[in-house]
């Protein structure tokens, strides 16, 4: 079903429609499949083995680490920010930015080109979780909750990409 859904749908209409997922029987039990993950889904306790705690609750349970708590928050060297679930390259060190609200800021997710996001690491998603409208980011490998996305980053666009520290994995730059 999904290869057909590949061949008869253009990915950035397939990449846009994150939250699908379709149903297969296997091994005796459904197993959910997202249409954009690359990655088999890990079952909770698995994610538990894999994460520390901390990292659980961001990624797996949509948590927020404390303000002005993370790792990343003031580095300044030069390299990516991939998933700390599944090591998808996010964000560029080029695009990171003080924003002064405590965590890991960036004006644009990797690969993006202009306003064209379909060649990047993460997907947006609709929140509505404390009783008012945001945007969540997820990895688009592994659906691991970054951070959200508002508007008032610097320019071109405007955006200021507010991660937790502890959804990421920084890589410096070889020298």
């Amino acid at each position: 079903m999904a290869r057909l859904l590949n061949a008869l749908l253009p990915r950035p209409f397939l990449e846009s429609l994150g939250q699908v997922v379709l149903r297969r029987a296997g091994s005796g039990h459904k197993e959910a499949e997202s249409l954009t993950k690359l990655e088999p889904t890990l079952t909770k306790a698995e994610w538990q083995k894999k994460l520390t705690p901390e990292q659980f609750y961001v990624t797996r349970e949509k948590g927020t680490e404390p303000p002005f708590s993370g790792i990343y928050l003031n580095n300044e060297e030069s390299g990516m920010y991939h998933c700390v679930c599944c090591d998808n390259a996010l964000f560029s060190s080029e695009k990171k930015f003080c924003s002064g609200t405590g965590w890991p800021s960036f004006s644009e997710a990797h690969g993006t080109s202009g306003s064209d996001e379909s060649h990047t690491g993460i997907l947006r998603r609709l929140d509505t979780s404390l009783g008012s409208t945001r945007t969540e980011v997820v990895c688009k490998q592994c659906e691991a909750h970054l951070g959200h996305v508002f508007p008032d980053g610097p320019g071109p666009h405007g955006q200021r990409f507010c991660i937790n520290s502890v959804a990421l994995k920084f890589k410096p730059n070889k020298r």
